[in-house]
C-alpha cells in the first residue's frame, strides 16, 4: 500500500505548526527567559522556522527539503534539553516529537512528489 504524498505534506505541516506552537508558548508563557530578553530568545528559536515556512505550505519540494533540514536542529536541541534540563523535559519531549514529525512528513512528501 503507498501512501499519498498529501498525507506526508499534512503531517509535516502539522509538525511544523506544533513545533512553532510549543517554541512560543516554551519562551513566553511556560517558561519564560530571565537572563536573556524574551523577544531575543524567540528570534533564535523561531526564525529558522519562518523561512520555508512559505513553501512548505504551498507544497514546494525544495523547500519541504529545506524544512526537514532546518528540523533536525530542533531535534537536536531537544535531545540535549531532555538529556540535561530535568525541569524542562516534558517541552524537550514534545520539541524531539514534533521535530521528527515534520522531518519524516517533509522527506516522505519529497520522495512522494519526486517519483
Amino acid at each position: 500500500m503507498k501512501i499519498l504524498p498529501a498525507y506526508y505534506h499534512g503531517v509535516a505541516v502539522a509538525g511544523f505548526f506544533g513545533l512553532f506552537i510549543l517554541l512560543m508558548l516554551w519562551h513566553t508563557l511556560l517558561v519564560p527567559a530571565t537572563i536573556i530578553p524574551v523577544a531575543l530568545v524567540l528570534l533564535i528559536t523561531v526564525t529558522p522556522l519562518l523561512l520555508p515556512m512559505r513553501g512548505l505550505l504551498s507544497g514546494k519540494p525544495k523547500s519541504c527539503a529545506w524544512a526537514a533540514y532546518i528540523s533536525m536542529l530542533y531535534f537536536v536541541h531537544g535531545s540535549i534539553e531532555t538529556y540535561s534540563n530535568p525541569d524542562e523535559r516534558l517541552y524537550a519531549s514534545l520539541e524531539v516529537i514534533l521535530s521528527l514529525m515534520l522531518f519524516l512528513g517533509a522527506v516522505g512528501y519529497v520522495r512522494g512528489v519526486k517519483k
